[in-house]
């Protein structure tokens, strides 16, 4: 893969920490020619990674829009239509707050759906033009092993919302296959990264290293190993499937 990625253009979005930072830099270290980092609030941490992505010679550009509404979306989409992104790695995404059903608000299941779905959905419609024209392109969606068991308590409707990923990719995989665009999902099991560091109780980190084969919970890096992959000719007869990275936690 060490030529492949040349003169390509990748956009990740929530890249300013964890699997999205980590993918960004790993295909800036597979020569891509730019990547274009999105964030929604944490601007030094996407900084950072422009730092890092700048370290291996590569174009860097950051771009803010905070997915969590329409408003937000419309202006993520608007700026990705002028991109020309080969690669488009859907990856923003949060739990938001834990909630049980007795206290969810219509605001509240609002924000985790357009932040963990309708983004990735209208998103990979502003990036489609491009692809089409040039009749190829990948996108990568990250989901969450939460789809497969529907989550931890009080994460219900973020699990629903990354079960929709899995159902968006396979749909976008059979419309686009025909035009040369491939989409997958990759489905991260526990990682010991920021989002657990807010959402999750060492206790309940503890139980799921527990359940996990492997005896430890995954790697940022890991992750962007796999959402590498799929972006590459390597992966090239793959299409509409979820890879579920989780050491195991998990097998269906």
């Amino acid at each position: 893969m060490s030529n492949e990625f040349a003169g390509k253009i990748a956009l990740v979005t929530g890249a300013s920490r964890g699997i999205g930072a980590a993918t960004a830099v790993a295909l800036a270290a597979k020569g891509v020619r730019k990547v274009f980092i999105h964030y929604g609030g944490y601007r030094q941490g996407a900084e950072d990674v422009l730092a890092k992505v700048k370290a291996h010679g590569v174009e860097g550009e950051l771009v803010q829009a905070d997915l969590s509404n329409s408003a937000g979306i419309d202006l993520l989409a608007s700026a990705v239509r002028g991109m020309q992104a080969d690669i488009l790695v859907n990856n923003a995404g949060s739990l938001v707050q834990r909630a049980k059903l007795s206290e969810f608000t219509h605001e509240l299941f609002d924000k985790v759906m357009d932040l963990n779905a309708k983004s990735l959905y209208f998103i990979s419609q502003a990036a489609l033009p491009y692809m089409l024209e040039r009749k190829s392109g990948v996108i990568v969606n990250i989901g969450s092993i939460a789809a497969r068991h529907g989550g931890g308590v009080g994460a219900t409707v973020y699990a629903g919302a990354k079960a929709s990923v899995s159902a968006l990719t396979k749909g976008m995989a059979r419309e686009l296959a025909p035009h040369g665009i491939r989409v997958n999902s990759v489905s991260p099991g526990t990682v010991d990264n920021h989002f657990h560091e807010q959402f999750s109780t060492q206790p309940l980190m503890e139980a799921m290293r527990a359940q996990t084969l492997v005896g430890r919970l995954g790697t940022n890096e890991e992750l962007a190993d796999v959402v590498v992959f799929l972006a590459s000719d390597a992966a090239r007869y793959i299409y509409g499937q979820t890879i579920e990275v989780n050491g195991g936690m998990y097998m269906a």
